[in-house]
């Protein structure tokens, strides 16, 4: 049997998904999905903040890596040792991807199948037409967005939204000016990486009056494991709520 640990929250709730609970010997303190079955396993650390010393007493046989979630350092420190599977998603067909391979390692082949398929058939992008413009807000103090080239970028125009920040790439700093001049439809506060809640509204709304701001559930727009099988229902539900708005 296989030893995994898994350094990314939306795959460690794949491997679950996948069947392999008793496989899985360590995760990460974000690592919160599902969690009846996670506060069992013990924490390595944080996605970018591993303990080195805690994963090398666990021995494990595979270790799930992802590019932008963890450090460089760290992972070539632990690719020295052990098998380290590093991902590196972007788009939805990434994504796809992804869950085939790590089913392909925890020799869940036709269970990853499964889950590909239901998500590839549920996230079909709509026509581009009317596509409201959008500023994806994922920090604060300084103001962060998420811009081209990331997966929330991706799943922002799959849920039918235009992003107001395609120009620039990744998760730039922007000012208040900034997106003044973009003057987006709508701006949208996550609820992760950065808390944002209801008491945040009142200092976007005085930036751009006239954007609707609504908080969204950041999982759902960057997790891309299993979780993604819940995505498209809550896209239809948000732009259902937004049609209210006219915009």
């Amino acid at each position: 049997m296989n030893r995994i640990i898994s350094l990314v929250p939306s795959q460690t709730e794949l491997l679950f998904d996948l069947g392999v609970d008793d496989q899985v010997v360590g995760i990460t303190k974000f690592c919160i999905h599902p969690a009846t079955k996670v506060k069992h396993k013990p924490i390595v650390g944080g996605t970018k903040t591993l303990n080195i010393n805690k994963i090398l007493m666990l021995q494990p046989d595979l270790i799930l890596a992802n590019k932008e979630e963890n450090t460089r350092e760290q992972i070539e420190e632990l690719q020295h040792h052990y098998q380290v599977h590093v991902t590196d998603v972007v788009t939805l067909p990434d994504a796809l991807a992804m869950i085939r391979e790590v089913g392909k390692l925890v020799k869940k082949n036709t269970e990853a199948e499964q889950i590909a398929q239901q998500i590839d058939i549920s996230l079909t992008p709509l026509p581009r037409s009317s596509r409201p413009s959008v500023a994806y807000f994922i920090w604060r103090k300084p103001y962060m967005v998420a811009a081209n080239d990331t997966f929330i970028h991706s799943m922002l125009e799959i849920a039918g939204f235009r992003n107001a920040f395609t120009n620039q790439t990744r998760y730039p700093e922007i000012t208040p000016d900034e997106l003044k001049a973009v003057q987006p439809d709508l701006i949208f506060l996550s609820s992760e990486p950065y808390p944002f809640d209801e008491k945040h509204r009142a200092e976007f709304n005085a930036i751009c009056p006239s954007a609707k701001i609504l908080i969204v559930d950041g999982e759902l727009f960057s997790w891309y494991g299993s979780r993604l099988l819940r995505s498209s229902d809550y896209f239809k539900n948000l732009r259902n709520e937004i049609t209210q708005y006219n915009v």
